[in-house]
């Protein structure tokens, strides 16, 4: 994986368990809802994405962190894609 790859991130959230250890890693990029899961954010002008499957592009200096909250998230939710052709690259499905 090249560390100039552009990157997407959706969760989901019927796996989400609200731990949180997302908002903490990334706050530019994931954020509570009202229901107390955790969405990710418009990199543009910050909104919600609550649309399931929503995926947000995620700014290269962000990029780690996201990946790294992927590898952490307890329920396993958080899925980091190429923006190119939209490979899972962290997150429950990559290879």
């Amino acid at each position: 994986m090249s560390d100039e790859e552009e990157v997407r991130v959706w969760i989901d959230q019927k796996l989400c368990t609200g731990d949180g250890l997302c908002v903490q890693v990334a706050p530019d990029v994931f954020e509570f809802g009202g229901d107390g899961l955790a969405y990710v954010k418009d990199e543009n002008d910050g909104d919600l994405l609550m649309a399931e499957g929503a995926q947000a592009d995620v700014s290269h200096r962000l990029r780690l962190d996201v990946i790294d909250a992927a590898d952490e998230c307890p329920g396993n939710c958080i899925h980091v894609v190429r923006r190119l052709d939209g490979a899972e690259i962290a997150g429950p499905e990559a290879g």
